[in-house]
């Protein structure tokens, strides 16, 4: 999970690589949408594997009623699929000026521009709502602190009854993810496998 552009990874703040867009379409979720990308961005060709076999998981579930957050958003596949496909409202977050940029003007090629919001946050530091689900595709080379705080600090940022959903590879830490899940949450599991990643779910409890 590490696109390098330019001597940057792409969860730096302000990518400096030449621009270079593209644009295709692709299925998520059952509803065709289109995506333009650029240099400096993840998965800049097309939407990854993990992202589709989290998506493919979540849509086995049952959500209580609220807001999504797509954490880390990029270009905005998960966001655009969720709010289209599941009708929901999403908020999107990214530290990373150029995939914001991209995944604002994707939400309007869909016609999802009411259905979301776009903002720039590292992990949760300009989050203050809270969500029946949040849905992560860790970076992984930015280290295991940032991964672990997106993981364990959704805590703070769920309703009653909602779930972080989060894919990560075995070779890359689903196993210490899933302890680092299980340290701050009573309900952890694993809700999808495939081609060695790992989908898992925590939920926060429900109000008695």
């Amino acid at each position: 999970m590490g696109e390098k552009v330019g001597g940057q990874q792409y969860f730096t703040a302000d990518p400096t690589a030449e621009h270079d867009y593209q644009n295709f379409d692709f299925e998520l979720l059952g509803q065709k949408l289109h995506f333009q990308t650029d240099a400096g961005v993840f998965s800049k060709k097309t939407i990854d594997f993990g992202t589709r076999v989290m998506l493919d998981a979540a849509a086995d579930q049952e959500f209580v009623a609220g807001k999504v957050l797509d954490l880390g958003c990029g270009y905005g596949p998960v966001g655009n699929a969720v709010a289209k496909a599941w009708r929901r409202q999403v908020d999107m977050v990214d530290v990373n000026d150029r995939a914001l940029d991209l995944a604002k003007k994707n939400c309007e090629r869909n016609g999802l521009a009411d259905k979301t919001q776009v903002f720039q946050s590292s992990i949760y530091d300009q989050v203050v709502d809270k969500y029946a689900l949040i849905l992560v595709n860790p970076p992984i080379r930015a280290g295991k602190t940032v991964v672990t705080a997106m993981l364990q600090d959704a805590t703070k940022h769920l309703l009653p009854g909602g779930a972080i959903v989060a894919v990560l590879q075995k070779k890359q830490g689903a196993p210490s993810a899933q302890k680092n899940l299980e340290a701050v949450f009573d309900d952890v599991s694993v809700i999808g496998k495939k081609k060695g990643y790992f989908v898992l779910m925590a939920k926060s409890p429900k109000e008695d």
